[in-house]
């Protein structure tokens, strides 16, 4: 495809804080942005240049959405593929449909990457009672229990010390198609926040080391505790990754850093929010490099010029916004209408000297 020029506009599936930090990127650029979602007081629609509010299996609006954007791409990773084919047939989506139905499915997403020779926690398909004993018996003690598709933040997600506890948890969620993976003892958790342009070029974040607090991020650190060749390996897992999806925007590879290797947990075929700290520590941002990604534009240079804590907001520590303001950090407020425990209202970034 030809790049979108300056004053083109970007589509984006999905209104939520992603969306929101993508259409004021794209802004910086001089590109608009219309973003499309179901939801009415969607924090993106804000800050965008025009807005679609449909149902996601609409397809006359997402007709009429793809005719009003030059490409399209999208903020999560549950947009239905459907969606996607009915917006390719006239308009290029990236990442494309394709990446969706592989990183949708937990199931195809680990075998996908053990293709790779990349390495992940063992890991076991169940679909009956059967196949959960039998992958008990597989795996044992530790070991997670997962719904294949859907869930994030922790949800459809619990811990299996037993047989039977695995039957209960299938049943529990309803029967529907899960995973079971062996429990990791890492030493910490790290992520690589990486592009790639549509010419098959490559940038990578340093990897951010993440601390998890009720399955949900609390904090990202830049630099981790990631050794040079550790860094190193991390970004050629995320290429390889990459390049193997044919991938064209940002993606993030969530890490277990054991005391032997790094196993890859989880792909996010998007901006990601272990990614956040890059808005104020990079020249270019993850956000706007996505931009540029899937507008086909040339990638800008992934180098940080600063360390940086980046700080999660949960629920109600978004209300104390006057002490955040006056805090010296780089505050972000999401623009959402009501806090709740456990949802992301926003973020804030921190920087020192680069001292690595």
């Amino acid at each position: 495809m030809n790049a979108v020029p300056p004053g083109g506009t970007i589509g984006i599936l999905g209104g939520g804080q992603l969306g929101r930090m993508l259409a004021l990127a794209a802004a910086r650029l001089g590109l608009k942005t219309h973003i499309y979602s179901p939801e009415t007081d969607a924090p993106a629609f804000q800050v965008s240049s025009a807005r679609t509010c449909a149902s996601f299996d609409d397809k006359s609006a997402l007709e009429a959405f793809a005719a009003a954007c030059d490409a399209v791409t999208f903020e999560f990773e549950n947009v239905p593929t459907r969606t996607v084919d009915i917006i390719s047939a006239s308009r290029p989506v990236f990442p494309s449909a394709a990446t969706l139905a592989i990183t949708q499915d937990r199931l195809q997403e680990k075998g996908f990457v053990a293709k790779l020779d990349l390495g992940t926690a063992p890991f076991w398909n169940i679909e009956s009672s059967y196949d959960a004993r039998n992958a008990f018996a597989n795996i044992g003690a530790p070991s997670v229990l997962k719904t294949r598709r859907m869930g994030y933040d922790g949800k459809g997600q619990m811990k299996i010390s037993a047989a039977e506890d695995a039957v209960r948890g299938f049943k529990d969620f309803g029967s529907v198609p899960c995973i079971l993976e062996g429990f990791v003892d890492f030493a910490f958790e790290a992520s690589v926040v990486a592009a790639r342009g549509i010419d098959g070029a490559f940038a990578a974040y340093d990897p951010p080391e993440n601390v998890h607090r009720d399955h949900i991020l609390r904090r990202s650190i830049v630099p981790s505790r990631l050794t040079e060749a550790q860094a190193d390996e991390a970004k050629a897992i995320a290429k390889k990754i990459a390049d193997a999806l044919d991938y064209v925007g940002v993606l993030a590879v969530e890490l277990f850093v054991t005391k032997d290797a790094l196993l890859v947990n989880e792909i996010a075929p998007r901006v990601h929010n272990s990614g956040h700290w890059t808005i104020e520590a990079c020249v270019v941002s993850q956000f706007e490099q996505h931009i540029r990604a899937v507008a086909g534009w040339p990638l800008g240079d992934p180098a940080r010029h600063s360390d940086a804590v980046m700080d999660n907001l949960i629920g109600a520590e978004a209300d104390d916004w006057r002490g955040l303001a006056a805090g010296g950090g780089g505050l972000h407020l999401y623009g959402k209408s009501e806090s709740r425990p456990g949802r992301k209202m926003g973020h804030v970034t921190y920087l020192r000297p680069k001292s690595a």
